[in-house]
């Protein structure tokens, strides 16, 4: 059987798509390990499957490339957002899409051929203290402390719906993400393993963040873990309530509003191009 697909990226976070309604998947976890090998597949962070909802105008279903299935995408979100706007299954500018963590609301802005360039997401209200996520007595840490056999981090546990660990550094480019990232995430303080920020304030006060993300490993960027670096700079008194995050695949836009408490991402969209494969029985 063939499949379409569209390749899709918000600031390097690159995922294969998928709309459901057309093109059925009966195993989206071996489905994405298989498609998103770099050489052999079609190369991604992973598979997102889009779908019809009850009680949003979309729905989306992420499968890392380990094959494990992800609460949220922030990058991933938006670029929903652009492939239901751009192949006219809405003409809403405003987007609601169900995810694991809830109901995402999406805002695109469009060029002058009226294609989807970026989109803005409230992404909720952050989560401060989660036992089913971080195993400590209170399920909270604010500038904590997480060992491994050979070091000792100091971090902030945030959750975006997925956990995050966030740590400041003084130097980024002196940390062995790929070594340390994977430690972190294992680490038995996160039953559920746990997506890893590494950031260092900058100069110019943005913040330079690299990510390991649980099930993916190292990617160019990670929405929610912007968000986690935007509200664990603020508690830690890095920045201020607007910070714009640098990964390296890009930079977005973060606003952790003291009102609604709701934290809103703002980001670019691209698609990078279209086809067909076939799904192994």
């Amino acid at each position: 059987m063939m499949i379409k697909f569209t390749k899709m990226h918000g600031a390097g976070n690159d995922y294969i798509y998928v709309y459901t309604p057309e093109n059925q998947i009966s195993n989206p976890s071996q489905t994405a390990i298989e498609w998103s090998k770099p050489h052999f597949g079609i190369g991604s962070d992973g598979l997102i499957l889009i779908g019809d909802s009850e009680i949003a105008d979309f729905s989306m279903h992420i499968y890392n490339n380990d094959g494990s299935e992800a609460m949220m995408c922030g990058n991933g979100v938006r670029c929903v957002a652009k492939f239901v706007y751009d192949k006219g299954l809405t003409d809403k500018k405003e987007i609601t899409v169900e995810t694991l963590s809830g109901i995402k609301k999406i805002q695109v802005n469009t060029d002058s051929d009226n294609k989807v360039v970026s989109g803005r997401v409230d992404m909720g209200e952050p989560i401060l203290e989660d036992k089913n996520q971080l195993a400590t007595q209170t399920g909270k840490m604010i500038a904590g402390t997480v060992k491994t056999d050979t070091k000792e981090y100091t971090g902030t546990f945030v959750s975006m719906g997925n956990p995050h660990f966030v740590t400041f550094v003084d130097d980024i480019d002196s940390v062995d993400i790929a070594s340390e990232g994977k430690i972190l995430e294992f680490n038995p303080l996160f039953p559920q393993r746990c997506n890893i920020e590494f950031v260092q304030v900058m100069p110019d006060g943005s913040l330079r963040m690299r990510v390991w993300e649980r099930g993916s490993g190292i990617t160019f960027a990670c929405g929610t873990g912007g968000c986690a670096t935007a509200v664990a700079a603020v508690l830690n008194k890095k920045a201020g309530r607007t910070s714009h995050v640098v990964m390296n695949g890009g930079t977005l836009l973060y606003e952790w509003d003291e009102k609604s408490n709701h934290v809103f991402m703002t980001g670019p969209t691209t698609t990078v191009f279209e086809g067909e494969i076939e799904l192994k029985a």
